[in-house]
């Protein structure tokens, strides 16, 4: 094994990486099925939407009951697992359309597919983060990036298809580009042989050890010692309320833009297709970013930018100002998802790192009932966003002071390690 695995070329690691988030990231375009299903099948958009609803929750669980899978059976395995059930999660959602029923579309969609998304989701992540120690941010950011811009991909894909050849079709040749798609990409996964190390730190002293743990002086610790360290929680409860703020700009983005900043409806939606981009791009930036100002600091950017992005939103009157606020919120939300599997290792080491990731995950299942409906209870109290924007601000005020917290937490952990005195429990 490990004569193969030296052989593979890490870069087009990396690139069979983002195939299979290219591929489950077509979810964010779910979208395009809405109208569809409504005219063909007569389901209500309640019903529509909430395949939608269970295939992110399924996939949050997935991600945190699966991830010790991934480590035990190796990337290739997991993500070939990951390819079928997401290939047959959408052949399943024609079957159910042609059929008519609505049982058996949330259950293939939602349950199946679902299951692929957290499995193709967490299963190439920690072999990148083994395969570039020098550039953690920046590959797992490639592969992040992909599922950001997978709506990129589907969206005028699966458009031209349901208008060609009706929307069952379309989840059959879709299912099918996906699972050649991510089959590809998981074929060419394997984790590097034991010692390997880039050029350029082969002859670095103490190398190994970097490439286990970036922030030297922090131990290598299992999943299930890494649940019971308070920075584990401070790291979820940071994602928790940076995904809640994003999430919440990109379930009311058109209406916000309408009412705050008085864009028409044909305005609005022109601008919020371009939060894709900004979703993706956000996603490589902030990620390489973090490979030379350090993860910690660039989660703290995250919340101060977004304390003064939500602070000022209100105030905004020029539509086209409050987009470019609104896409700066959204580069810090794709950022955080980019930047976590490179943290996770920094803090906790390399050895199970697919296996915490998908730990952590659970928070962007909570945050993703969170967000909006944060917004739409404030929102239906009050008649208006300002209320529901301070009520974020706050908390990302509380996510600024978690990131303070646990930058100390980190150097006191660090001091204790250096005097051998014992940290799990940190």
């Amino acid at each position: 094994m490990s004569r193969t695995s030296a052989d593979k070329n890490r870069w087009l690691i990396a690139l069979s990486a983002v195939a299979i988030h290219l591929s489950i990231g077509s979810i964010y375009a779910y979208s395009i099925y809405q109208i569809p299903l409504n005219e063909t099948q007569g389901w209500g958009t309640s019903s529509v939407t909430l395949a939608f609803s269970i295939a992110i929750f399924v996939l949050g669980i997935t991600a945190a009951f699966l991830g010790k899978y991934v480590e035990e059976y190796g990337p290739r395995l997991a993500g070939l697992a990951a390819a079928v059930l997401y290939g047959l999660g959408m052949v399943g959602s024609g079957v159910s359309v042609l059929i008519g029923s609505l049982p058996l579309f949330l259950a293939t969609f939602g349950v199946v597919g679902g299951m692929g998304l957290g499995l193709g989701y967490i299963s190439p992540i920690g072999t990148l983060v083994e395969w570039f120690p020098d550039r953690r941010g920046m590959a797992t950011g490639l592969a992040v990036m992909g599922f950001g811009a997978g709506a990129l991909l589907t969206g005028p894909l699966g458009n031209y298809l349901i208008q060609s050849v009706g929307v069952a079709t379309t989840f059959f040749a879709l299912g099918v580009l996906y699972f050649v798609l991510m089959s590809l990409g998981a074929s060419y996964l394997a984790k590097p042989p034991e010692g390997w190390l880039p050029e350029g730190m082969e002859g670095e002293e103490n190398a190994h050890e970097k490439a286990k743990s970036a922030l030297s002086g922090l131990d290598n610790l299992t999943a299930a010692q890494a649940r019971t360290t308070p920075r584990f929680w401070m790291v979820w409860l940071i994602i928790f309320i940076n995904v809640s703020a994003g999430i919440m700009l990109l379930a009311f983005a058109s209406p916000m833009l309408q009412q705050v900043g008085g864009a028409t409806a044909t305005t609005a939606a022109f601008i919020t297709g371009y939060i894709g981009i900004f979703n993706g791009g956000g996603r490589i930036f902030w990620s390489t970013l973090s490979d030379y100002i350090g993860r910690t600091t660039t989660y703290g950017a995250f919340m101060a930018i977004q304390i003064v992005a939500f602070f000022v939103m209100p105030q905004i009157t020029a539509v086209w100002t409050l987009a470019a606020v609104m896409f700066l919120v959204i580069t810090c939300y794709g950022g955080g998802f980019a930047c976590l599997p490179a943290y996770l290792s920094d803090l906790f080491g390399t050895d199970e790192v697919s296996a915490i990731h998908g730990y952590a995950l659970t928070a962007w299942g909570f945050a993703g009932v969170a967000g909006p409906q944060l917004a739409s209870f404030v929102l239906e109290a009050t008649g208006n966003y300002t209320s529901a924007l301070y009520v974020m601000n706050a908390a990302l005020v509380v996510g600024l002071v978690t990131v303070l917290v646990l930058r100390w937490r980190i150097g006191r952990v660090k001091s204790s390690n250096r005097t051998n005195e014992p940290t799990v429990s940190d």
